[in-house]
């Protein structure tokens, strides 16, 4: 059976390289793998990159949150000469199926390019950040974006301004707390204000790729929005 499903060999590779969620895919679709547990139990995921330590576990730790992923736990995390990996455990009803989280990597630039399923319940990924980005919005020249009903910090992706004027909503009670981070997300610069801000002028260092911006104690001190704009190009 397996010698027929994979009959057509080449339909399985990308360039030399084994198409793994494609294998995946095709053992699902033909009932050889099966993701859903009898009842909820614990599993481990491990996640492995070449990449930033930092920026690896916030763009993993977001690609989780969209599929709908919160509780999870931080089991183990080692950086040596092969790379930085991550571990987590949780717990649900069900493996995380890598064709859905494949489809939501590429939409950061990542892909997923070696699987090994050690055991029902221990997953390993090893995945290409060498085109990785955060999947945040960015501020092109020229341009203004609003924010209405902030109920997190705002990440924004400012690689291409090298200024940007933040105004809160008139509503608001901004003390601004904002952070600068370059590509792979090392912290470059941190402006702390203590004063009620309606407006507030920044020019970014130049390896600035990331923008944070919150409020220095609570986040329902901007919950009406902020209002973000640029003047030049880098």
């Amino acid at each position: 059976y397996i010698h027929i499903i994979f009959r057509d060999t080449k339909d399985f590779y990308t360039k030399e390289h084994i198409n793994v969620v494609k294998v995946v895919e095709t053992l699902q679709e033909n009932g050889l793998l099966h993701l859903f547990f009898e009842k909820p139990q614990q599993y481990e995921m491990t996640f492995h990159s070449t990449g930033s330590p930092l920026f690896f576990v916030k763009l993993m730790g977001d690609t989780l949150r969209s599929m709908g992923y919160y509780r999870y736990v931080t089991k183990e995390s080692k950086n040596d000469e092969s790379g930085f990996e991550w571990t987590i455990s949780l717990e649900a009803e069900y493996v995380t199926d890598p064709v859905l989280l494949r489809k939501e990597l590429s939409t950061c630039g990542c892909d997923i390019i070696d699987i090994v399923r050690n055991s029902a319940t221990d997953w390993h990924y090893n995945i290409d950040t060498s085109k990785a980005h955060l999947k945040v919005d960015r501020l092109d020249n020229g341009e203004k974006k609003r924010y209405r009903r902030l109920q997190y910090a705002k990440w924004l992706d400012v690689d291409h301004i090298k200024s940007i004027q933040i105004k809160s909503h008139r509503a608001n009670f901004w003390y601004p707390y904002i952070a600068l981070y370059d590509s792979s997300l090392r912290l470059l610069k941190v402006i702390k204000h203590d004063e009620e801000t309606s407006e507030f002028d920044l020019d970014l260092p130049q390896e600035t790729r990331y923008i944070r911006v919150s409020d220095l104690y609570t986040i329902t001190n901007i919950r009406y929005g902020l209002e973000f704009s640029h003047s030049r190009k880098k």
